[in-house]
């Protein structure tokens, strides 16, 4: 779930890019600024997580909302609800909500935190063209100047829509989590309360408070 906050407020934020493609770099900055340009944004997630050496083929799919600095992930039994100052992440099992403060550090998933102090640098190059349902999109590589966090990035653009479709990430622990953005409805209606845990609604919900 930490990469997919990061990437998104990544992508959202924009991107330094250093010694890249220059049509590879273009492309993926007007996609970044095409998406910026939205209020807010609502859309479906299609996840999977795979490690082969481990023996890791884990799928999900969910919901993700985003607007500015705040978001909220409905995800298989977890949602996770930031305002950009407290993150909620609600486990339905076991009816328990944490509560704890938007992290100040460089590592926070806090999109707060990434869209104003996230200036870490990529090479940027096309990959590979690829096909979906007579789409034709175009891949864009990442790597890290500093592979702290990740190896590299694979992020896959209609470049006629301008539209992300979907990124995966390899870790280096040989991880590679791959995020498909399927219906993205920018510029909606959205209840006040999508970006707070409204706790009138699990009266009984247990509250582990870690600020």
């Amino acid at each position: 779930m930490k990469k997919l906050i990061f990437i998104i407020s990544m992508l959202l934020a924009g991107v330094v890019v250093a010694q890249s493609d220059k049509e590879a770099e273009t492309l993926l900055e007007d996609v970044i600024n095409h998406t910026s340009s939205y209020k807010n944004f609502k859309a479906n997630l299609s996840y999977t997580m795979v490690n082969v050496e481990m023996g890791i083929d884990e799928k999900k799919s969910g919901l993700i909302f985003v607007q500015g600095d705040s978001y909220r992930i409905e995800m298989e039994g977890q949602i996770i609800i930031s305002d950009g100052k407290t993150i909620w992440t609600f486990l339905k099992d076991s009816d328990e909500v944490m509560v704890s403060n938007v992290d100040e550090t460089e590592e926070s998933v806090s999109p707060t935190q990434i869209l104003t102090k996230y200036n870490e640098e990529y090479d940027a190059k096309y990959g590979l063209e690829k096909k979906y349902q007579n789409t034709s999109l175009q891949e864009i590589c990442l790597k890290p100047k500093d592979r702290k966090n990740f190896e590299k990035m694979s992020v896959v653009v209609n470049a006629s829509k301008l539209s992300l479709e979907s990124f995966s990430v390899y870790d280096i622990n040989g991880n590679v989590f791959t995020y498909h953005i399927i219906d993205l409805k920018p510029d909606i209606d959205l209840p006040q309360d999508t970006f707070t845990f409204d706790y009138s609604k699990y009266p009984d919900v247990e509250v582990i408070d870690m600020r």
